[in-house]
C-alpha cells in the first residue's frame, strides 16, 4: 500500500538514479525506429540552474519524453557552452579571492590550465540541477564546446569560411568593455534608461568667427574625434552651409559640413557632429563621405592624444592642440568635465539640459560600453544569410509562433559583419598565424601554418599565433552538427542530422538560432532542424522582469526542494502558451503540488478498491453506461493532448490534463463509482474495478512526460500486484486513442453532472450550510429525466448533499430555482437560511463591490495612469476588475433569487 502523505522528495532522486540506471535516456534503443533528434541550448559551464533555463529544459523534457513514448529512437544533445567572458571572470575572481597571481602575472598556458582545473572541479554544476529537474538527456553523449573533437570542428570551419573568402579581418566599430578590454557581442550588451545630460556646443565657421553652429551632444568627451557636422540636404536654415568647413573647438581642426539624410532637422539645432570613430551610425555617416575616422580612445576607454598619430595628424600645430594634449590619459568620464569646463571657459557652451536616455552597459562588467575602433576578424554574414532566408521563406524551416518569421526576416535581410574574434585568453584560439611581414597563415594546426609559410617565403620562418579567440556564439552555431561528430561522416551525424526541433527564448533568435541556420546550411547543405519553438520570457506573477533588486526571483532549486520537480514542471507547461511570457510565482508551483498530493490518493483509493487493469482488459467491452462514459472520455483526452503536443500547445495539453483528472476522472467517475464499489453485485464491481485501473493507467501514462516522477512512482506500485511492472513507464508506449465513443453514455451522464454543478452552485450562492441535507424538487421533467433521476437518485443525493430529489409539477414556495434543460430545479431554503440576513449581506457585498469597481474603472479611464504605470500594473487592474465583476454578477444573481422568494 503506498504512503499516506505523497513526499516528492522520498522518490524523486531515486527515480531518476533508476532511469540513468537502466539506460532508459540512450538513443539507439531502437535502431529501426524513426529517429527523434533535439539540441539541447548549451548551457554556460559557469552557471546554475534559473528560472529561465527550467522553462527552457522541461519543454524539451516533454517532448523527449511524448516522442520516446510513441517509440522514437530518441536523442537529446546535451552539452555546456565554455562560456568565453563568463569562464574567464569567474576564475580571475577566484585568484584575487585567494590572493594569488593575477593571470596576466601567471600568462596565457598557466591561465588557461587554471580555467580548465575550474571546469573539471565546477563546471558540470548546472548539468547535475538539471537531472533534478527530471532532464532525460543521453547524458552519456554530453559535449562540451571546447572538448577535443568539437575544438577540431571549430578549427575546420573558420579555416574553411577564410579559404572560401567568407572570413577576413576588417577595422570597424564594435562594442567594447573597457573593463574586460575585449570586444563583446549585442546579447551581452544591456541597455538601461538612464537619466542624463544634453550639452549644446557652439562650433565656429571657417573664416566666419562671429557665427557658430550649435550642436548637441550626450557624450562631450568624443568631441576630440569629431570629423565633421551634417545637416539635412533639405533643412533649409543650412543649404548655404553645405560644403563649408567650421572649426573644432579646443583642437582647431577643420571639419566639413556635409548633408546626410541622418541628421534630423526636428532635433535639437537640425545639427549632429559626427565621430566615426565612436558611434556606430557615425560610423557609417564617415564612410558614406569618406571622413578620416580618429579614434581618441585607448582599450581602458581613457584619452589618448600624446602618441596618437592619426589624432595629430588631423589637428593644426599651435596653443588649441598644446593645451587639449594636456589630456591626455585622463578616464573618459573625467576627461567628460574637463571638456565640458573648457567649452564654458571658451565662452562655446550654449547650454544644458537634463535628458533620459539608454545607455549600453555590460551584462557583467557593469561598466558603459563603448563603439570602439579596433581591427578584428569578421565572418560576411550577408552571403551566408541568403540560403538561411530561403529555407524559411519556403517553409523546409518554420517557427512557433509563425509571428517570428518576420522579425527573422529583418534582421537577416539588414545582417551586418559578424565580429567574431574576442581579446580573451579562455576560449578557441583562432587559428591563424603571422609572418614576420605580418602575412597571414591560416591553417588547422601550426605545422600545417609552418609549412605554408615555408612554401610563401621559400624558408623556414617563426610564426606568432593570433592572440584573440573565437567568440562563443561562432562555436556554438556549429552545435547541431559537431555534435554528432563533423567533420567526419558518422553514423550519428547521418541518422540524426537534420533535427527535429530547437526550443529556446526568442531573445537569441538573432545570436544563436540564426548562426545556426547560417552555418548548418553552409557546411551540412541542409537546415539544423525543421521547427524552432520560440518561448516567452519568465517573470514574476505580476508580469515584471525577475531581479534581484526586485527581490522577486523565483529559484527553481528551491521549488524543487520545496514542492517537487514535478509541481514546478507541470506550472511551466501550464502557462507555457504560445507567444506569450509566463508568469511564476511559489503559490502556483504550490498549487500543483496538490494537484501530485491528489494523484497519489487517487492511486491509494485505486489500491483500496482493488482497482487494475487486468492483462486481457477490452475497454471496448464494458457494459455499465458510467464506465462506458469514461472510457470515451479517456479516449478523446488522449488524442487532444496528443494533437495539442504535436501542435507545440504545451498549456493546452496540460490544462486539459489537469481538468480531466482532477474534475472528470476523480470528482466526477470515482465519485460516481463509490456506491456500486460497495453494493452486492460482484459482476459490476469487477468491470468497475477493472475500467477505473485502465483509466488511472493512461492517466499516468499522458501525465508522464509533464510529470514524470509521481508518475512513474505510481506506475510501479498501482498494478496488479505489488511488485514492480514489467517496464518502467519511461519506456512504456503512448497510449493509442481508440474511435470509442458512446452519445447515449454521454448524454446521461453529462446530464448527471449538470445537474450536480448546478445543486452545488445554489447551496454556494445562497450560502446554505455545509451540512444541510435538502429535499430537492424538480418540476416539468419529461419522462427521459424522470427516469434519469430515478436511476441515479441514490448517487445524486449523496454527491450534492440531497435527503431526496422528487418529481413534482411545480415548484414549492420558499425555494430557489435554477433552469436544467426542460427542468426547473429547485431547493426550498425557509428555515434552513436567514433569508433577510442574507439579502442584507448581499445587498452590502455587491456595494462594496460597486464602489471596488468603480475606482478602478476610473483608473483605467486615466490616459495619465495608462501612459505612466508600468504595464504589468495596468494589466493587474483591468483582471482585478474582470474579476470584481464576475463576483459581482454572482451575488447579484443570489439577491435575484432571494427577493423572489421574499
Amino acid at each position: 500500500m503506498l504512503e499516506k502523505i505523497y513526499d516528492p522528495q522520498d522518490i524523486e532522486r531515486h527515480i531518476y538514479d533508476e532511469w540513468e540506471r537502466s539506460g532508459a535516456f540512450k538513443c539507439g534503443l531502437k535502431p529501426e525506429a524513426q529517429p527523434f533528434t533535439i539540441m539541447i541550448p548549451p548551457p554556460n559551464v559557469t552557471g546554475s540552474l534559473h528560472v529561465g533555463h527550467a522553462f527552457d529544459n522541461t519543454i524539451q523534457d516533454i517532448l523527449t519524453r511524448f516522442e520516446r513514448m510513441r517509440g522514437r529512437d530518441v536523442l537529446w544533445q546535451p552539452g555546456t557552452d565554455h562560456a568565453g567572458i563568463a569562464a574567464q571572470m569567474v576564475v580571475e575572481r577566484q585568484l584575487l579571492d585567494r590572493h594569488e597571481p593575477s593571470r596576466h602575472k601567471l600568462g596565457r598556458d598557466a591561465f588557461v590550465e587554471r580555467v580548465w582545473a575550474w571546469k573539471r572541479q565546477s563546471g558540470d554544476m548546472i548539468i547535475d540541477q538539471l537531472r533534478r529537474l527530471g532532464a532525460s538527456c543521453d547524458w552519456s553523449r554530453q559535449r562540451f564546446t571546447m572538448d577535443e573533437g568539437f575544438a577540431r570542428a571549430v578549427r575546420e570551419a573558420f579555416v574553411t569560411l577564410y579559404k572560401q573568402k567568407l572570413i577576413d579581418k576588417d577595422k570597424r566599430l564594435v562594442n567594447w568593455d573597457p573593463k574586460f578590454r575585449t570586444a563583446i557581442s549585442d546579447i551581452e550588451v544591456k541597455q538601461i534608461e538612464t537619466k542624463g545630460h544634453l550639452w549644446h556646443f557652439k562650433y565656429p565657421l571657417k573664416n566666419a568667427p562671429d557665427r557658430f553652429m550649435t550642436v548637441a551632444t550626450t557624450r562631450p568627451e568624443t568631441m576630440l574625434g569629431d570629423t565633421a557636422i551634417a545637416v539635412h540636404p533639405d533643412d533649409p536654415r543650412y543649404a548655404d552651409l553645405i560644403g563649408r568647413e567650421a572649426i573644432l573647438p579646443l583642437v582647431g581642426r577643420e571639419i566639413p559640413i556635409v548633408a546626410d539624410a541622418y541628421a534630423d532637422p526636428k532635433q535639437g539645432s537640425g545639427a549632429v557632429k559626427i565621430t566615426p570613430a565612436h558611434d556606430f551610425n557615425d560610423f557609417e555617416v564617415g564612410r558614406r563621405h569618406g571622413l578620416p575616422i580618429i579614434n581618441i580612445f585607448d582599450e581602458k576607454a581613457c584619452l589618448t592624444l600624446c602618441k596618437n598619430k592619426d589624432f595629430l595628424s588631423h589637428s593644426p600645430a599651435g596653443e588649441p592642440l598644446e593645451t587639449t594634449l594636456e589630456l591626455d590619459g585622463l578616464d573618459r568620464f573625467e576627461a567628460r568635465d574637463q571638456l565640458v569646463m573648457r567649452m564654458e571657459q571658451e565662452g562655446l557652451l550654449a547650454g544644458i539640459e537634463d535628458h533620459e536616455m539608454t545607455v549600453p552597459y555590460g551584462e557583467r562588467s557593469h561598466v558603459v560600453i563603448e563603439p570602439y575602433l579596433t581591427e578584428q576578424w569578421y565572418v560576411d554574414a550577408a552571403r551566408l544569410a541568403g540560403p538561411a532566408i530561403a529555407a524559411v521563406e519556403s517553409g523546409e524551416t518554420t517557427f512557433v509562433p509563425e509571428s517570428w518569421r518576420k522579425t527573422y526576416f529583418e534582421w537577416m535581410r539588414n545582417i551586418q559583419p559578424w565580429c567574431i574574434s574576442r581579446q580573451l585568453w579562455w576560449g578557441h584560439r583562432i587559428p591563424a598565424w603571422y609572418g614576420p611581414d605580418g602575412e597571414i597563415f591560416v591553417e588547422r594546426s601550426e605545422e600545417e601554418a609552418l609549412a605554408s609559410a615555408r612554401r610563401h617565403y621559400g624558408r623556414p620562418v617563426t610564426l606568432d599565433q593570433d592572440e584573440d579567440v573565437l567568440d562563443t556564439w561562432f562555436s556554438s552555431a556549429l552545435w547541431p552538427f559537431a555534435t554528432l561528430g563533423w567533420p567526419d561522416r558518422t553514423r550519428e551525424l547521418k541518422r540524426h542530422y537534420k533535427t527535429d526541433v530547437l526550443v529556446t527564448g526568442f531573445d537569441i533568435l538573432f545570436f544563436w538560432v540564426a548562426r545556426m541556420m547560417m552555418m548548418g546550411l553552409h557546411f551540412m547543405n541542409e537546415v539544423p532542424f525543421h521547427t524552432v519553438y520560440l518561448h516567452g520570457l519568465v517573470r514574476d506573477e505580476r508580469g515584471r522582469k525577475m531581479s534581484k533588486s526586485k527581490g522577486n526571483g523565483v529559484n527553481p532549486l528551491e521549488m524543487i526542494e520545496t514542492y517537487g520537480a514535478d509541481a514546478l514542471r507541470f506550472t511551466i507547461a501550464v502557462m507555457a502558451a504560445q507567444g506569450r511570457d509566463i508568469k511564476i510565482s511559489p503559490q502556483r508551483v504550490a498549487g500543483y503540488r496538490n494537484f501530485a498530493t491528489k494523484l497519489w490518493n487517487t492511486a491509494r483509493f485505486c489500491q483500496m478498491h482493488g482497482c487494475f487493469c487486468p492483462s486481457d482488459f477490452d475497454p471496448s467491452t464494458v457494459s455499465q453506461t458510467l464506465n462506458r462514459w469514461i472510457v470515451g472520455r479517456v479516449n478523446h483526452t488522449i488524442k487532444t493532448v496528443s494533437q495539442a503536443l504535436e501542435q507545440y500547445r504545451f498549456n493546452d495539453a496540460a490544462n486539459l490534463l489537469y481538468r480531466f483528472t482532477w474534475n472528470v476522472f476523480c470528482d466526477w467517475y470515482l465519485e460516481l463509482i463509490k456506491l456500486p464499489l460497495n453494493g452486492d453485485r460482484e459482476t459490476v464491481k469487477r468491470e468497475m474495478r477493472a475500467t477505473a485501473g485502465w483509466a488511472f493507467d493512461r492517466i499516468l501514462m499522458v501525465l508522464h512526460p509533464f510529470m514524470p516522477f509521481v508518475t512513474e512512482a505510481l506506475w510501479a506500485r498501482s498494478g496488479e500486484v505489488e511488485s514492480r511492472r514489467e517496464a518502467a513507464l519511461i519506456l512504456v508506449s503512448w497510449p493509442q486513442a481508440e474511435d470509442f465513443n458512446d452519445p447515449q453514455a454521454e448524454a446521461e451522464i453529462g446530464w448527471v453532472t449538470r445537474f450536480l454543478t448546478q445543486v452545488r452552485s445554489l447551496r454556494s450562492e445562497m450560502n446554505i450550510p455545509a451540512g444541510a441535507k435538502l429535499a430537492c424538487f424538480v418540476a416539468d421533467a419529461n419522462p427521459e429525466t424522470g427516469a434519469l433521476i430515478n436511476h441515479w437518485r441514490a448517487e445524486m443525493c449523496r454527491l450534492a448533499r440531497l435527503s431526496d430529489i422528487m418529481l413534482s409539477s411545480e415548484s414549492p414556495s420558499g425555494a430557489v430555482q435554477s433552469v436544467l434543460d426542460e427542468a426547473t430545479i429547485s431547493l426550498p431554503i425557509t428555515g434552513v437560511v436567514d433569508l433577510s440576513r442574507e439579502r442584507k449581506r448581499l445587498e452590502k457585498e455587491i456595494e462594496k463591490l460597486d464602489k471596488k469597481i468603480e475606482k478602478m474603472q476610473s483608473k483605467l479611464n486615466n490616459k495619465e495612469f495608462l501612459s505612466r504605470a508600468p504595464e504589468y500594473i495596468v494589466s493587474e487592474q483591468r483582471e482585478n476588475k474582470l474579476s470584481a465583476e464576475l463576483v459581482r454578477t454572482k451575488f447579484t444573481a443570489a439577491l435575484e433569487r432571494i427577493n423572489r422568494i421574499l
